[in-house]
Order: structure tokens, then sequence, then C-alpha cells
């Protein structure tokens, strides 16, 4: 008898619910956009209630078009946004305020004046992570500074934090589960990626209360069961990751220097690299790629803040467009990118810069500058920083790559497949199914019950590719990046 597990796919703009089959085999799935809050300049928020009123309505949703019951789903796995922040009340199950979404600057000057106080070397060797406002601890310690009461609410043991999955993993289990994942508990600047705990060093430098916390376990294994109220039956949660990380399980990339790279609202290329955490020398991160049976496997990543986020805002910011697929078509009919570069540093320049400061500019307008090489430029741009991500971790010392998977939304679009493989000069690798961040929760959760043995069982899985192979000549290659790096330049200096 086939088997369904439900994958939640909670995203920075949108919630998504698949129904898998025993196969991989996408049943169902259910989708909503949220609203996103902007209360000033840097500052990004969310609404939880939104996100939890849209994870109940897709969940009920994807199985219905399922054609299932509740009862017919085997297990449930979550995948979420990283770094964002949610801080609620015990007792009640409310929020406290509003998520700080990772995108949100606010957390700067806490962070310049801890690396003006020489913190970030010890932040570095403990988390692997640099000191940026992007990830979680500098945002809770905003809201204890900034609101009254939390402080001693929290000390007191009445509050509880935890980024998007333990939020859910919450409510889904009515209150009876305050856990979280490896991957997750990586991203927050509190964990201590090689003892694998949360560490009290960096909770004093910060000056967060330990009792806030949540556990840290593995990322398959049973989390708890939905409560019977909210679907008429127990469910078991078995498997949680990160999206970036989910979607490292959901390609597959299991051996030491497989690479994913995943173009959502940002874009995230993750490189295995084993039971070695490697430091980078160029700004990279170090992070959990997942964590199995209490052994970590390890991998370096190059963060993008503004991948999707750069075509969103073409059709919702300038009205350029009134669908994303449109710039493929765009793309394809402007013959060359007339010279148009967009530096996308809309909320500051990630990996291997980490300029939070950083605004976002479109250089060499002229008189001839359409709307497709302005749209076009927002699609180079993905390809330049991933080109600068994976120059940045062979210089590190990871090996070449030989090819790179890739998944996310943007990842449909064919011309930009094709423009990856001539920049980077490598093949490029798109599966049939681009969700690859929830089919990653799907696999986590079905080994966390035992219907997979493992990785192992996983790799294992029929998937159709796509492959892009490179056939851009050298001279061109090197034409459009120096182009590119004067750009840059540019956003880095203004």
């Amino acid at each position: 008898m086939t088997r369904h597990i439900l994958a939640i796919d909670q995203g920075t703009t949108s919630t998504r619910a698949i129904v898998f089959d025993d196969r991989t085999r996408v049943a169902a799935s259910a989708q909503a956009e949220f609203a996103q809050h902007y209360p000033q300049a840097g500052w990004v928020e969310h609404d939880p209630e939104d996100i939890w009123r849209d994870t109940l309505a897709t969940m009920k949703g994807a199985i219905g078009k399922a054609g299932l019951q509740p009862a017919d789903i085997a297990a449930i796995g979550i995948t979420n946004q990283r770094e964002t922040a949610v801080l609620w009340d015990r007792a009640t199950g409310r929020p406290v305020h509003n998520a700080i979404v990772w995108q949100d600057r606010r957390g700067a000057p806490l962070c310049a004046r801890l690396k003006e106080e020489g913190k970030e070397a010890l932040v570095r060797a403990k988390t692997g992570l640099l000191l940026d406002p992007y990830f979680s601890a500098s945002k809770l310690a905003w809201l204890f500074d900034e609101v009254e009461g939390l402080r001693e609410r929290a000390e007191a043991g009445e509050l509880a934090f935890g980024t998007i999955d333990c939020f859910l993993l919450w409510r889904l289990t009515g209150g009876k589960v305050h856990a979280t994942d490896a991957t997750n508990a990586s991203r927050t600047l509190l964990f201590d990626i090689h003892a694998q705990d949360w560490d009290d060093e960096l909770l004093a430098l910060f000056g967060l209360p330990r009792a806030i916390l949540p556990d840290v376990r593995d990322n398959a294994g049973l989390f708890g069961e939905t409560d019977p109220d909210l679907l008429g039956v127990a469910i078991p949660i078995a498997g949680m990751a990160g999206d970036q990380q989910a979607a490292v399980v959901g390609q597959a990339c299991f051996e030491v220097g497989s690479a994913k790279s995943t173009y959502g609202t940002g874009c995230f290329l993750l490189l295995n690299t084993g039971a070695e955490a490697i430091t980078s020398d160029h700004r990279l991160l170090t992070t959990v790629a997942y964590r199995l049976d209490g052994r970590p496997t390890y991998a370096l990543e190059g963060s993008i803040f503004v991948a999707g986020a750069a075509v969103k805002w073409l059709r919702d910011g300038l009205g350029l467009i009134t669908h994303a697929s449109q710039t493929d078509d765009m793309a394809t009919r402007t013959g060359d990118n007339g010279g148009v570069y967009m530096v996308p540093a809309f909320v500051g320049l990630g990996a291997p810069h980490w300029e939070p400061d950083a605004r976002g500019l479109i250089t060499g307008l002229t008189l001839g500058t359409t709307a497709a090489h302005i749209a076009r430029a927002a699609l180079e741009a993905v390809a330049y920083q991933t080109h600068d991500l994976a120059e940045a971790m062979e210089q590190d010392g990871a090996a070449k790559l030989t090819a790179l998977r890739v998944d996310g939304g943007m990842a449909a679009n064919d011309w930009l497949c094709q423009f990856l493989a001539d920049l980077l000069d490598l093949p490029v690798e798109r599966p049939a199914m681009l969700e690859t961040t929830a089919l990653g929760a799907a696999c986590l959760a079905g080994i966390g019950i035992g219907l997979w043995d493992g990785p192992e069982a996983v790799a294992a899985l029929d998937r159709a590719l796509d492959r892009f192979e490179p056939h851009e000549v050298a001279a061109d290659r090197r034409a459009l990046l120096d182009g590119w790096r004067k750009a840059l330049r540019q956003a880095l200096t203004d």
C-alpha cells in the first residue's frame, strides 16, 4: 500500500504544503502568499499568525487535493526560512512581537560594536558564522533591548524562542514540544557547531537568557505528533531542516564535494565537506549540512541575499513585468546585456563581501537601454554572484566543482541555467522536481519513520534531470566578469 508524507515548506514570501508518495512523486500541493511588513528602511517583519494560518490551510488543502484523509499521512516534514526569529508566550502560544526576518538589518549596530570589540573571531570559531545581523542573535537582542518587559519575562521562563520550524512544531503539537534541529540551531549565532550545543559564552555576548532556547535534535527522528484537534488524528512529525539544508538532502548531495545552489528569494550555494568543518578565508560560512544519528555533516555556504527578490522587484516595484517567467524571453531576445549590470544589494551584500550597508545600483544605462536589458541584468547578477561563491570555495581549499545542482523557482528559467553553465564553465543539473526543499523535508521525515534506511536509500531514488552544458568562449566570460566586478566595486565604495 502506498504511503504518503506531507512536507511543509515555509518560505520567506509564501507557505506551501506538498504531499509526496513513497517514490517521492508529488500527489498534490497547496500554496499561499502572505504579507511582508517593512516598518522602516532595512527592517523586514512577518506576522507569525499569518504563517500559522497559511500552514494549517495549505496542509489541509494539499491533503484534500491528493484525495486523501489526514489519517493517510504517514509523517510530516518541516522546512523553513532560516534565521527568522520568533518569540512567543509559553502559556498562550501567542507571539509577543512580529517575527524579525532573516533579511532584516536592525541588528547591524550591535554586530558592528561586537566586531570593534574583537569578538568576531570567538563567534566564528564556535559557530562557523560571521557577526552579521542576518543571523538570529542580534534580532533577539534588539527585542530584549527595545521591548519593555521582555527580558524579565524571558528570565522568568515565560517566553520561548525559535526559528520558524520551532514555532510551527510548537503550534502543531499543541505546545507540547519546544525543539529545533541542528541545521536551524546552527544559524542563530548561539550554537557551537563543534560541541553541537547551545553556548553560554555566546548567550552572554548577546545578553540572552538560556531559558528561551529549544532542545536541539537530529534532522530525522520523531519530534512529536500533531494535536488531534488540528487534523482529526495525531500524525508523527519526523523530519526538520532549514530550507537550504533540506535542499541538500533533496538534491542528494551526500558525497563530499557535491554542491547545490537554490534560487529562491535569495540564493544559497552549499558544498558538502563531510565530517570536516572547513574554516573559510573568504568570509563564507561553515554550517551544519545535516545531522543524522548524532553525527553532523558540514558544508561551506555562500549566501546571496537577493536573487528571485530582484525579479519580484521588477514586477512589483517597477512594473516592468507581470510574471517572473517573462524574464526568460526578455533575456533571450536582447542578444547581449547592452553593457547594463545590476548589483542587487537592496538589503546589503552577502558572501563573500558581507557588507550590510551596500545598496543596489544599475550601471551602463543609455538611451538604448530597454526593460529587457534590465530584466537580463537581474538574471545575470544571480549568475555573477554564484561565480564569486564557487571561486571563493575553491580558494578555500574545497574541491573544484564538476557540476552544479540547481533548484528553486528561478531554476525553471532555461536562459538563467544556460548562462550559469556558460559563466561557471560547468554542467548545470536541474531536477524535474524543483521544489527540492520540500522534497528534502519529506525525505528526512521518511528516514525518521524508517520508510528509507538513510541517505543511501534517498540517493538511490529515481531523479530525472535536465543538464545544461557550457558553450560560452573564455574571452566572452572574462569580459562579462570584468563588467560585473567594475559594477560591484561601485556598489561597495558608494
